[in-house]
Parts: structure tokens; C-alpha cells; sequence
């Protein structure tokens, strides 16, 4: 049995599921060395007083939200169905999907056309509260029934006419003879904290640590060469984080500029660099980064749109 410090700030990943891996990878871009024994869901972490609590997806936010645990990694769609107070650090990009209404296809032009139905779900509060408007528009009560897997069957095996379900690529809703009625709510993966934790201190900096292994694998540092009389169109081609570096060369009408960009804009950077007159450019990878901001400034936003605004989730 593995025993946790009292000391020691809680963190809640995902165990299994379409999240695992991908959480896996996070956690060793932010430098957590632990090693989980088979059979255990709970792993000490060798470098930070930190314990890693492997849980189902669907449970973390309410461990967050209790108290129970201090951090934790999971989805947009599950906070809201779990209905629980927690602070929402970051969006960190993964397991986009939305939650949907779905029926036979062609057979339903909107939802309202669904109230008053039977609807089966594993989001019975956030399909009641959808359903609302409409049961409260047409006089009539919408059936939810709680179902805990293969949601896309219940319409086949006559146990609904309709359902509420996460879509990702669309391939199971696709094979089950579904399409999307509507839209529920957005949903991505996001790094969310009790507001009362008794270790604000690690919260922030795991969340640099986080931060700063996203922000690297999303930009990438770019270096060129540029006259000093084609600088200004060149700096509003790379204005950087908070502003590029310029260094002087031998060749005193020029100058070294080396700023952050976006990876995925890269390319078209170096076609608008070269246009402008630039030379020797290059690009370089970075593993990890770290910001001189402070924790409160930087959830609040301010890292160049990078990075999502801070929340609270349920007043």
C-alpha cells in the first residue's frame, strides 16, 4: 500500500480512457518523476511533495470541488454535469469534443422536436437542463434516463428516441445511424483547482510548470537576420511575446532579432520574414519555458491570447 504525506498536494488524473495517455505525457512534460506500483491508484512523486491519484475521468471534479483532492486534470462536459465549485487554471487543448443531441438520421430537424421523448444519457443534469425550455414552452416533461456507457445503442434497442452523448470524431455516432440535432456545450480537457486548497503555492507552480510545457509545444523560438532599414516591417511580422530580442552584428547596418511564434504560423512567417528582406532564419524547439509573470497575472490571461482566461466555475 502506497501512503500519502499530509504534507503533500493532491493530484487527480484520469486512470483510463481516451485521456490517459495523453495525461501521461503532460505530466512528464512538467517534470514529475513518480513510479505507480501495478494495482495502485495512488503514486508518490520522487521530486515535489506532490501524489498523483489516478481516478475515473468522471469523479475528479467532484474530488476537486469536495476538497478531497487539491488539483486535477479532466473535462469541461463532466464540471458542468457534476455542478461542483472549482477554479478552472487552463485550458490545456485535449479531448475536444462536444455534447450533443443526437437521433435517427433525418429524422429530427431541431431538439424541441425531442421534448416531451424519452432521451438516455450519462449527462442526465446537463440534458434536464437543456430540455427545459422546451418542456416549460410545450407544457410537457422530457423522460432522461441515466445510462453509463454505449449511449448510441438506446435508440437502436428501443430504449429512447433520442440521446445526449459526446461527439469527437463523429465515427460511433456515424456507425450507429445518428447525426446531431444540436449542440449542448463545447468541451476540452482543462487543469482545475479546489478554491480553498491548503497548498496555493504548489498549485502555482505546477501551473507554471503546466503553462510553460504547453506553451512550448505550441510555439517555438525563430532567429534571423535583418537590415536595420527593413527592422520595422520585420518586427511586425514577429512582435513576440512581450518583445523580441535585437542584437547588433559585425555589419553594423544589420541586426539579429530572435522572437516567439506561433509553431503553426511558422511557415507563412518565414515566407513574410524572407519577403521583407530577412536572412538566416531559423526556427528552434523548445522542451519547456517559463514566463517572468506572476501567477495571478498569468491565469488572468495575459500571455499574448495564448492562454485562456481564469474562471470560476458556478457562482
Amino acid at each position: 500500500m502506497t501512503s500519502v504525506d499530509d504534507n503533500n498536494l493532491l493530484f487527480a488524473v484520469p486512470k483510463k480512457g481516451r485521456l490517459y495517455e495523453r495525461v501521461l505525457g503532460l505530466l512528464k512534460g512538467m517534470g514529475l518523476d513518480y513510479r505507480r506500483a501495478n494495482r495502485l491508484d495512488i503514486a508518490n512523486c520522487t521530486n515535489l511533495p506532490v501524489s498523483l491519484v489516478f481516478l475515473p475521468a468522471k469523479d475528479i471534479a467532484y474530488y476537486v470541488g469536495e476538497g478531497q483532492v487539491d488539483l486535477g486534470i479532466t473535462g469541461e462536459d463532466i464540471i458542468a454535469e457534476a455542478d461542483v465549485k472549482v477554479n478552472t487554471l487552463i485550458h490545456i487543448g485535449i479531448g475536444k469534443c462536444k455534447l450533443c443531441v443526437q437521433g435517427p438520421k433525418g429524422k429530427f430537424k431541431s431538439a424541441k422536436e425531442l421534448a416531451g421523448k424519452r432521451i438516455v444519457t450519462s449527462f442526465p443534469k446537463l440534458a434536464q437542463k437543456f430540455f427545459t425550455k422546451y418542456d416549460e414552452e410545450l407544457n410537457t416533461k422530457t423522460r432522461i434516463k441515466y445510462v453509463s456507457g454505449s449511449v448510441e445503442a438506446a435508440i437502436g434497442l428501443g430504449l429512447a428516441e433520442g440521446i445526449v452523448d459526446l461527439v469527437e470524431t463523429g465515427t460511433t455516432m456515424r456507425a450507429a445511424g445518428l447525426e446531431i440535432v444540436d449542440t449542448v456545450m463545447n468541451s476540452q480537457t482543462v487543469l482545475i483547482s479546489n478554491p480553498n486548497t491548503k497548498f496555493p503555492e504548489m498549485v502555482s507552480r505546477l501551473f507554471q510548470r503546466i503553462q510553460g510545457y504547453l506553451v512550448a509545444k505550441n510555439q517555438c523560438m525563430i532567429s534571423y537576420n535583418i537590415p536595420k532599414d527593413k527592422l520595422e516591417k520585420a518586427l511586425s511580422i514577429t512582435p513576440g511575446h512581450e518583445s523580441p530580442t535585437i542584437m547588433p552584428l559585425s555589419d553594423s547596418k544589420w541586426v539579429a532579432v530572435s522572437a516567439l511564434i506561433k509553431r503553426k504560423d511558422s511557415q507563412k512567417i518565414f515566407d513574410d520574414l524572407e519577403l521583407a528582406g530577412a536572412k538566416s532564419i531559423l526556427t528552434f524547439a523548445m522542451d519547456n519555458c517559463r514566463f517572468p509573470s506572476d501567477f495571478k497575472r498569468v491565469v488572468s490571461g495575459q500571455l499574448n491570447g495564448i492562454l485562456s482566461p481564469t474562471k470560476e466555475t458556478k457562482e
